[in-house]
């Protein structure tokens, strides 16, 4: 049994009848006795143990305050809020800004280049973010054209005004044998171009 009040004579030596020391209000590590006069051993940490936390201040929202292994940090963080963005090209990646995010931007596809993205401009049966297409091509203006070897290279293409060669029909070779002063044949074999 401890001693919580010590009297001499008519005099009061020590009296802790009436003290409040209890180990949840007392610092952490720390003794004193209680109103019974046994050894407390205090509990208390005051504030949270920061001895193991690892923060910066680049992990902490820009001018609020932190305590990390016992000292006070700063965040320098930025707080981007809600962040809004647009893609305009397939190749080019929308960059995110490091800091803050309150969750409430978007980022999508540019409206003028989402409207392109209609089933009437994607191939049949192809789909692309979503959309199926339906597109199975136009017809074109066709010509059929015939063309005469020359001893020279030539290009066939179609006239202004059309789309494709449905036909090219090639002539046959010039060949002409014609008799000559000598007596003998003079053969003239395809045609010079015009």
């Amino acid at each position: 049994m401890a001693v919580s009040k010590v009297v001499y004579g008519t005099t009061t030596i020590i009296d802790l009848t009436a003290d409040t020391v209890e180990a949840s209000k007392l610092a952490s590590g720390y003794t004193a006795h209680g109103r019974d006069g046994e050894l407390v051993t205090g509990t208390n940490t005051y504030d949270a143990d920061t001895s193991d936390a690892t923060a910066t201040a680049s992990e902490i929202l820009s001018t609020k305050t932190a305590y990390v292994n016992g000292v006070k940090v700063t965040g320098d963080m930025p707080n981007r809020g809600g962040v809004t963005g647009v893609i305009t090209d397939k190749t080019v990646a929308y960059s995110v800004q490091n800091g803050y995010h309150d969750g409430s931007g978007t980022v999508g596809i540019d409206s003028v280049e989402a409207a392109k993205i209609i089933p009437g401009n994607i191939k049949d049966g192809v789909q692309i973010l979503g959309v199926t297409g339906n597109y199975t091509g136009q017809g074109g203006t066709s010509q059929a054209k015939t063309a005469t070897p020359y001893t020279t290279q030539q290009v066939v293409l179609p006239d202004t005004g059309y789309d494709y060669l449905s036909q090219v029909t090639v002539n046959a070779i010039y060949y002409d044998e014609t008799l000559n002063a000598a007596g003998g044949y003079t053969v003239t074999i395809g045609t010079v171009a015009p």
